[in-house]
This record gives C-alpha cells, structure tokens and sequence, in this order.
C-alpha cells in the first residue's frame, strides 16, 4: 500500500510539472477562472443596461418632453432626438434598439379624453433588450402621462398590502448568480479538459509506452492524473472565488466555502473520470476536443445552472440525474447562496459519491483495455 501511495504521488508530480510546462493549458486556466468569470456575471443578458434609443417628437409639448425627460441611465443611454425619415434608416443600421415616435396633437387629445397612441419601434434581433426594454418604456410612458393628467402617480389604495421581500439577493443583482454559476460550470469544464489532455498529451508524445514498462499499474496511473488535476482546478477555483468573485465583483458568499470545496472534490472526482474515459475514445486532440463539445454542453445546459431544471421536459429531467453537474448546481447554489449546511445537502454529496464511483470503475476498466492494447 504505501508503494501505491509513493506512486500515485510522484506520478502526480509528474502531472503537475507536465501542465507547467504547458502554456497553452496555463493560460486556459487563469482565463477561465478570471476572464471568463468576470466578464460573464458583469454582462448577465437579462440587465438592461444603456440601450440605445431614439425618439420622434412632432407634438413639441409639455407632456412630450416630460416623457423624453424620463429617459436617463443606466437603462437607457439620453435619447437621440431624430425625424421620422430617419427611423428605418437608423433601426436598419443597428443605430437604435428602440424608437419611440410621439405624433402631432398628442397632449392634446390626452387632455381632450380622446384616444392617443404613440408607436414603439423595437429591433427584435437584440432578444433579450427588446422584451425587456418595452416593458421599462410602456411604464415609462403610462406613469409621466398619469402623473401629467392627475398631477399625482399614486395608485389606488389596494385592499391588500403585497409586501415583497427579495431573499439571497436583496438588491436583485444578476452579477451575483453569474459569478457563482460560472465558477460551478468552470469546475466541471476545466477538470474534463486538463485530465483528458494530460492522457492524449502522453499518448502524442510517447510517454504512456515509458510508464508501462515501470512498476506501475493503469489504476496508479489514473488516480494520479485524477489527484492532480483536481488539486490544480480546486486551488484555481478557490482563488477566483476569492479575488474575482468575492473581491472584484464584490458577492457575498452565504455558506460554508469549505463545505462547498468538499462538494467541489467529489465531482472533480466524478468528471476527472469521465474526461479520461472520454481521453481512452479519441485518438488525438482535435478528437478530444470535438467530444468535449458534444459532452459539455448538456451538462451544463441542462443541469440547472443556466435554465431551472423545472422548466424542461420531464424526461430530460430524469436523465440528467446521472450527471454529477445537476447534483453539482443543487448543492452549489444551496451553499453559496443559501447558507445551506450539510444536513441539507447530503442528498446531493451522496449522489455525486456514487456517480463519481461509478464513473471512475467504467473510466478504469476503459483505461486498462487501452493499456493493454498499447503493450
């Protein structure tokens, strides 16, 4: 036992100094856990955030620049004041996402009780604005041309009182769940990537056929490259959880952060597998790489951490409870920003151990059928 142990060690080693000298995976790994990180939660799509907008103003009145008044950052950029022959011409060009067009006699017939429209040009291309923006603008209006008539934008009394209380997320920052959620999916990303690349790495440069003619066993092997790589991607998540997220973007994490790494290693072990049983399928790189994709994206699009998990198929639902990632976002998100303790989460921390086991034994078993067709 403790010459497997020394072995698993030192080949570890070896995997670690393998990964520095590789810049190409080294700048993978601070970009991910930096860039990657930083730039997703700041740019969330569903913020609003200086949408370009234009208005027609041929009523010249009072109510027409109060409403061209109600326009300012940070949800819209100061409006562009612009004549109706240059409305197809500006939305065409991608000049405005928005334009409001205000007609002649418009505070008149608001004050004459006699029906007023303005029309609302949106770019339907930018999604997530145009629904978004039309909503703020159509409140917009409708509270400076109340406020203009009554002289108040007091509703009515209610007869019940709806009192809202934002919990996790007081403020309803969306920064705040895209940098958690990105260094979720990080992990999982990083840790197929490292650990598959590190086997094809050894497979393009000859270096397997040297361990196999050493006292080693594919088992000695695997948990080395499985040990290693986790450690590197823990050590990098802790750090961006810690300057990026915590200190440049400045979100307060809820819960326990060594009970979230915890959680964080037991699926490291589970996609470490799999990216070296992904690794033992590809004969190259560019193979690799293609899997990936295939692989990557459903486990991070379906697992909960972009979409609820609610909203799709039940059937979908079903399958991806095989997916370390889904219990990874359960857990993850109850932690970090619930404040959730083990009691709560142990569900999760159990279902990952299992699919870490298995996926490890058919990784393995894959391993060794390709060792042995190697030797």
């Amino acid at each position: 036992m403790r010459r497997k142990l020394s072995n698993i060690y030192r080949l570890g080693i070896k995997e670690l100094w393998s990964l520095w000298r590789d810049p190409a995976m080294l700048v993978l790994i601070v970009f991910t856990f930096t860039v990657a990180v930083y730039s997703s939660a700041s740019s969330m799509p569903e913020t609003l955030h200086n949408a370009p907008v234009a208005i027609v103003d041929e009523d010249d009145s009072p109510l027409s620049r109060r409403i061209i008044s109600a326009f300012y950052p940070p949800q819209f950029m100061p409006p562009a004041m612009i004549s109706p022959a240059q409305i197809d011409p500006g939305m065409d060009a991608g000049i405005y996402t928005f334009v409001l067009h205000i007609p002649s006699g418009f505070q008149r017939d608001v004050l004459a009780g006699r029906p007023a429209e303005v029309q609302l040009n949106t770019d339907a291309t930018r999604m997530t604005q145009a629904f978004t923006g039309s909503g703020y603008i159509q409140q917009i209006v409708m509270g400076e041309v109340t406020e203009f008539v009554e002289g108040t934008r007091g509703a009515a009394a209610a007869p019940v009182d709806l009192e809202m209380r934002a919990r996790f997320n007081p403020t309803l920052d969306k920064s705040w769940f895209g940098g958690l959620s990105q260094i979720i999916n990080q992990i999982t990303m990083l840790s197929i990537i490292l650990t598959g690349a590190a086997l094809i790495r050894e497979r393009e440069h000859a270096t397997i056929e040297h361990l196999l003619v050493m006292p080693v066993t594919p088992f000695e092997i695997m948990v080395s490259k499985i040990w290693a790589m986790g450690a590197v991607v823990l050590v990098a998540a802790f750090l961006s959880l810690t300057f990026v997220v915590q200190g440049l973007l400045g979100v307060p994490v809820a819960g326990s952060l060594p009970l979230f790494f915890s959680g964080a290693a037991l699926v490291l072990f589970a996609t470490t597998s799999l990216g070296i049983f992904m690794a033992t399928l590809a004969r190259n790189m560019p193979q690799f790489g293609m899997l990936v994709v295939l692989v990557l994206l459903p486990l991070q699009m379906l697992s909960g951490g972009s979409t609820p998990r609610e909203s799709m198929p039940e059937l979908v639902q079903t399958i991806m409870l095989a997916a370390p990632t889904t219990h990874f976002v359960q857990l993850g998100g109850a932690i970090l920003f619930r404040g959730a303790g083990f009691d709560v989460v142990w569900p999760q921390f159990l279902a990952v151990s299992v699919i870490g086991v298995i996926f490890f034994l058919i990784a393995l078993a894959r391993f060794r059928r390709t060792v042995a067709a190697m030797a």
